[in-house]
């Protein structure tokens, strides 16, 4: 029952990720870096406050009780985090919603689910125990179907027109797209790496007496302000250079108006995947570094059915839609396994 948990726990935080950028489209006059920063501020400062506080209201005295090289860690792991959302976010732009973060989030998979068991001295368990086999199989599983919905999304840019490109994402660029996503996806791992750094602060929440099921929050107060470090420099820089301060006082009033409910929109959205990560990961039991596969995956799959809702898929053959399919039930039987194998595990 706990794993299950975990798994609706995930899967609420994968949907919240994938419909993030959907508002997107419906900003006007703002660059992207004014959107992505405004979005930022809601998601990585004011939400992870609010949201600790809420769960722990004793949330200053955990951070000050808290060992200092863990609270270091986590800064600074998201700091570099930071810089993989960043170029996530570029990836999504110049790909498209479903390729973009099917290339990003399959890289992710590997790095933040590989690193953090080595951190935590348990990969081996993955291949001495029967629990840990049939996590790894799952583990491999949902690399397949990332592979599956990323090789779909190579068939549909060979079959549509530079018309038909352009009409779903409007600045189309393969080798940009790609690299950024690519780079993106590694970085964002960093994540992965922060919760694990933070394990003292889990563990000092516990201690003054937050709920088992909200330990976790905490830890994204510190790596989420790291994140909104690295993209405030960047977005500074790029400001400068292109001269974008005037959209954050745009006119008319109503369309500004709408440009920030939009983005604080996609920042709660943003945050909530953290949020719901982190009581989903309580539930996950020895394997808690595995969360990290089932998170990717639960993203993918949401992100390439708001890709079929926003028509990046109109017009693609029958053999694109089956490795499409393919690998969204890939993804899918991935997350069951590695629920069973915790369950397992903790019988």
């Amino acid at each position: 029952m706990e794993q299950i948990l975990g798994i609706i726990y995930h899967s609420i935080g994968g949907f919240s990720s994938a419909s993030f950028y959907v508002p997107y489209n419906s900003v006007r006059k703002w660059s992207w870096g004014t959107y992505w920063i405004v979005l930022g501020f809601v998601a990585w400062m004011i939400m992870p406050t609010i949201g600790g506080l809420i769960t722990s209201p004793a949330l200053w005295e955990i951070l000050s009780a808290s060992a200092f090289s863990a609270k270091a860690w986590t800064y600074i792991y998201g700091f570099l985090w930071g810089f993989g959302g960043l170029l996530a976010g570029l990836g999504l732009r110049y790909l498209g919603l479903a390729l973009g973060q099917s290339i990003c989030l399959g890289v992710s998979a590997i790095v933040g689910t590989i690193i953090p068991a080595v951190m935590q001295d348990k990969i081996a368990l993955l291949f001495t125990t029967a629990s840990g086999a049939v996590i790894l199989t799952g583990f491999i599983i949902c690399i397949a179907g990332v592979a599956c919905c990323g090789y779909a999304g190579i068939l549909k840019d060979r079959m549509l027109s530079d018309a038909d490109k352009k009409a779903s994402v409007k600045e189309f660029s393969a080798f940009k797209g790609f690299i950024m996503a690519l780079m993106g996806g590694v970085l964002s791992a960093c994540m992965a790496f922060a919760i694990t750094a933070g394990a003292p602060i889990a563990r000092q929440a516990a201690l003054m007496g937050t709920d088992s099921v909200f330990v976790n929050i905490p830890i994204f107060v510190l790596a989420l302000a790291g994140g909104f470090t690295s993209n405030l420099i960047y977005n500074l820089i790029t400001s400068v250079k292109n001269k974008t301060f005037g959209d954050y006082t745009i006119k008319p009033p109503k369309t500004l108006a709408r440009n920030y409910f939009l983005a604080f929109l996609s920042g709660l959205m943003w945050y909530g995947q953290f949020f719901f990560y982190g009581m989903g990961a309580t539930k996950m039991g020895q394997y808690d570094f595995a969360s990290w596969s089932i998170h990717m995956a639960s993203i993918i799959i949401f992100s390439n059915l708001w890709g079929i809702v926003l028509k990046e898929w109109k017009a693609v053959s029958k053999k694109t839609r089956f490795y499409l399919w393919l690998g969204i039930i890939a993804l899918i039987l991935s997350v069951v396994l590695i629920g069973a194998g915790n369950n397992m595990a903790g019988i």
